[in-house]
């Protein structure tokens, strides 16, 4: 039996990794009552007695959870803290390399979910030297209010909400949204794109575009179909050759699945990518990491159609 402990099994994340988690017969949950949960020595306890531990924390709470493992325990963490840390692994395993890293590592990094669309477009270009490491990209992405938390989704589902809430909302208009650093490491690029991140009146899903001009391709359309194609193939990342039409944001709500295809024409080109934020761009991805960290199949328990 593999013990799992989720520390921050209250948050939107957490409870979707304990709802799956707890279906299955191989793995035994462990759990703190309610009044240890901020109890730094019941955790660490915890923490150790586990097989793996994911760690569902905002950043700082997540670097002290890390602190407290000094066993054999695994880590899967799904915060930002770790994504660009030295020793973590970045938890994509369908980017070139990552899988073998995944297999070896006791410290995973959970991806974020606008990251997610982003590196998937992004990093196979780069690897195979189709677009350069200083190309000035720019990237807008649209999710459902889920992606916010306990918090938005209580905001969006109230009775007598704000009326702007109706509409969709572009935010971290500064240009220093947390994901942009994984983004730009990631992907190797030299420098962060433009990032428009928008929210909208819908609960789960997101679709991700980078816009990419011909001027800046090292090669053409084709090859960008042929290497999504090579690279995403299998039924959690996979390349769909893009038929005319629209691309709803909410597509593959409820999946944790992610489609990859090619828009636009010969000259401005658009990549886009769709999943859902609470799936691919968060538990589910996690839960595959799980699997592949055990060494199981790693579709176990995601849901794929």
């Amino acid at each position: 039996m593999i013990r799992v402990f989720i520390d921050g099994s209250a948050g939107t994340t957490g409870l979707r990794i304990h709802e799956r988690l707890a279906q299955r017969q191989e793995l035994e949950l462990l759990s703190l009552p309610p009044e240890l949960r901020k109890d730094p020595a019941a955790r660490e306890e915890i923490i150790n007695a586990a097989d793996v531990a994911f760690f569902c924390l905002p950043d700082a709470a997540a670097v002290e959870a890390a602190a407290m493992v000094h066993g054999a325990t695994a880590v899967i963490d799904t915060s930002t803290a770790h994504r660009t840390a030295e020793g973590w692994a970045y938890g994509f395993a369908e980017l070139h390399g990552r899988r073998e890293l995944l297999v070896q590592s006791r410290r995973i990094a959970n991806p974020g979910c606008h990251a997610s669309g982003f590196i998937s477009l992004v990093e196979p270009l780069v690897q195979e030297g189709l677009i350069s490491p200083d190309t000035a990209l720019s990237c807008f992405s649209v999710t459902g209010y889920s992606g916010g938390g306990k918090g938005m989704i209580a905001d969006y589902e109230v009775s007598g909400r704000d009326v702007a809430l109706d509409s969709p909302r572009q935010y971290a208009l500064g240009q220093s949204h947390k994901h942009l650093k994984e983004m730009v490491q990631i992907c190797g690029l030299e420098t962060a794109p433009v990032f428009c991140p928008i929210v909208a009146d819908y609960y789960s899903g997101m679709c991700v575009t980078v816009p990419l001009f011909r001027k800046d391709l090292r090669g053409s359309v084709e090859d960008i179909r042929q290497l999504y194609a090579h690279c995403y193939h299998s039924a959690v990342v996979h390349y769909d050759p893009y038929s005319d039409g629209m691309i709803a944001g909410n597509a593959l709500s409820g999946r944790d699945d992610m489609s990859v295809t090619v828009a636009g024409n010969e000259e401005r080109i658009l990549l886009v990518s769709c999943f859902d934020n609470l799936g691919k761009g968060a538990s589910g991805a996690a839960i595959q990491n799980l699997n592949i960290l055990l060494g199981v199949d790693e579709t176990t328990g995601l849901v794929l159609s």
